[in-house]
């Protein structure tokens, strides 16, 4: 059975898309980011407009997951942390609407194909944080060759959590 979704990059245009999904993603799964809902909230029109358009810069990838009904039911991003002479495509923004969620329905392993195609043209790893309670995020990416490094780094918005690193080559 084919998708009944199709994965894009997104662009300033789409912000107001690209607003709701996240602020839907920061009440879904707050550990998930290092945003509250109150903070994304409080956005204006340009900030949704520059996250929208991360899809058409350079060293940058945010792809959207959109229904066939014109809903949006995912977005994940890529960004290059490190120097130039040693990049470090990093996988951000990660969110999946609840209704769209796990294997059968495929958006999640869609646009992480996208992100990590975009990730191998800028290095030949790819890198995430993933809070050490979100179980579900853990266990997927290890399904699919993320391995985690043994890194650590405090979660901002939780005193005493933790946010884990995850590598894949690619």
């Amino acid at each position: 059975m084919a998708p009944r979704f199709t994965v894009r990059s997104t662009t300033a245009a789409d912000w107001q898309e690209v607003r709701a999904l996240r602020l839907q993603a920061l009440a879904d799964t707050p550990i998930a980011f290092g945003e509250t809902l109150a903070a994304g909230r409080r956005r204006d029109e340009a900030s949704w407009r520059e996250r929208g358009g991360r899809g058409q810069l350079e060293h940058s990838t945010f792809l959207a997951a959109i229904d066939a009904d014109g809903t949006w039911v995912g977005t994940m991003g890529g960004t290059v942390e490190g120097t130039p002479a040693a990049p470090l495509p990093m996988l951000v923004g990660v969110f999946i609407a609840p209704s769209h969620r796990g294997r059968r329905i495929g958006v999640a392993d869609a646009l992480l194909a996208g992100v990590e195609e975009w990730a191998a043209t800028e290095g030949d790893t790819i890198t995430l944080d993933v809070h050490e309670d979100n179980d579900r995020a853990i266990a997927f990416y290890e399904a699919r060759a993320y391995v985690r490094t043994g890194r650590t780094r405090p979660y901002p918005l939780a005193q005493g959590s933790r946010e884990l690193e995850m590598r894949k080559a690619l």
